[in-house]
């Protein structure tokens, strides 16, 4: 468990917090690139890390993510004229660029330096973005610590080989995060009744699905790494193996699900608080090796693997206002939920511990180590931080080069060389070619 000081301080991400200032550090998703399809287009609304902000691509194509409101009377930007370079206020016309900088002033006369003076004064916070693997990333924090972009293999590969979206889920972000990083909850919130698989099950995965079943109780072995935690659970497989899932969490807010054999698609998500009560969650799959397939990409729109079924505003279909759609006759003759989709499965238990979860009235056990180890590296990169000692993950970009993963193993092979089978190193770290100069 947590004391209430430390709950505090993980959960909460608005400016001048510890954990929103360790945020405020890294790259950060602020909205997909399809979310802004085409120059001097329609403004957005973002909230990020408690900060009310409008994003807009200007005429040059350039994403600008500005302070919500004009400093002259206060109106919100959201309802400005995207034209000419610029965002104008509807109100009285003021206007200001990418950079916050203003460039008009139609309310006073051109004439004399007075106007010069005060229109070269006035400006509105802006915040750098770039656009990497169908992302538009942001960064809050000090110019002069600005970071290059994390090398995570879904933004390397070509866009042919990825699927990106993303989803609301209406609680804090650590809650769900350390949803992602806890594979023992497997056996039972996404397991069948019976013995039988669930309907539309691949067969590649029936054996694992079974191992998971009969072994509620995966023995966890956690290693660090320069940018973050390989977390594996370890179950009973058939005979004297041992069936791995290891996952990859990556600091400050993402995580590489457990499952995937060699040639399979991988699949990560990356939790970005909207607030302290709700975050977004940006989920991605891709194939290394080959282009998805239409029917993967039907799939994962439709809310497949680790996506959710989302409506234009990419909120869940199945969401806490209608209890996830849960079905008691599915959950009493077929799935030990009675939700369909992961996604929503997930979301559902975890937004049910309440907007912020109290982890100081927790029992914890051996299975919850990955989500100990978590807090221990959030808080402890907080508190580092807050001493003066910058985050190091966020110096190395190559650092994230890495991949997560499942595998059958002898159970008397020792850990880092199961991840040597799997992966090629102790840390999954793995060579995945040039960097894409995709992130303008």
């Amino acid at each position: 468990m947590l004391t209430r000081e430390q709950n505090e301080t993980l959960t909460r991400t608005g400016p001048r917090t510890p954990m929103g200032e360790l945020f405020r550090r890294f790259w950060i998703p602020a909205l997909l690139s399809r979310e802004l399809p085409e120059a001097d287009g329609a403004p957005r609304r973002v909230t990020l890390l408690g900060e009310e902000l409008v994003a807009f691509r200007d005429s040059h194509g350039r994403v600008g993510l500005v302070e919500a409101r004009c400093p002259h009377r206060g109106a919100s930007l959201f309802f400005g004229r995207n034209e000419d370079c610029g965002l104008r206020c509807v109100y009285h016309g003021w206007k200001f660029d990418v950079n916050g900088d203003c460039l008009d002033i139609p309310t006073m006369p051109k004439d004399g330096a007075t106007y010069e003076h005060l229109r070269e004064r006035v400006k509105i916070a802006a915040y750098p973005t770039r656009e990497w693997g169908e992302f538009i990333w942001a960064y809050l924090g000090p110019p002069e610590a600005m970071p290059a972009l994390p090398d995570m293999e879904f933004a390397l590969v070509d866009p042919a080989h990825r699927y990106v979206s993303r989803k609301l889920q209406e609680c804090n972000w650590a809650q769900s995060a350390e949803g992602a990083v806890d594979t023992a909850h497997f056996s039972f919130l996404h397991g069948a009744v019976g013995d039988d698989a669930p309907p539309g099950t691949p067969p590649g995965y029936v054996d694992q699905l079974r191992w998971m079943k009969n072994d509620a109780a995966p023995r966890y072995t956690v290693v660090e790494h320069e940018a973050g935690l390989v977390m594996a659970g370890g179950r009973h497989a058939d005979g004297a193996d041992t069936y791995w899932r290891i996952a990859q969490y990556l600091m400050p807010n993402h995580s590489l699900a457990p499952g995937s054999a060699p040639g399979d698609t991988y699949h990560g998500q990356t939790w970005v608080p909207i607030d302290d009560d709700n975050c977004w969650v940006y989920t991605y799959s891709w194939n290394p090796e080959r282009p998805l397939k239409p029917a993967e990409r039907a799939a994962y729109e439709a809310g497949a693997a680790i996506h959710a079924e989302v409506d234009e505003n990419f909120v869940p279909v199945r969401r806490r206002a209608n209890d996830y759609l849960i079905d008691r006759d599915i959950q009493k003759h077929e799935t030990f939920s009675g939700i369909k989709g992961i996604s929503e499965q997930d979301a559902a238990i975890q937004d049910s511990q309440g907007r912020i979860h109290d982890r100081t009235r927790e029992i914890l056990g051996p299975t919850d180590l990955g989500v100990v180890r978590l807090r221990v590296l959030m808080l402890g990169a907080a508190r580092d931080l807050a001493e003066g000692r910058p985050p190091a993950a966020a110096a190395d970009p190559a650092a994230y080069r890495v991949r997560s993963g499942a595998i059958v193993a002898p159970a008397a092979l020792p850990f880092d060389q199961v991840m040597v089978r799997r992966f090629g190193d102790p840390t999954g770290r793995c060579d995945l070619g040039s960097r894409r100069d995709d992130a303008a």
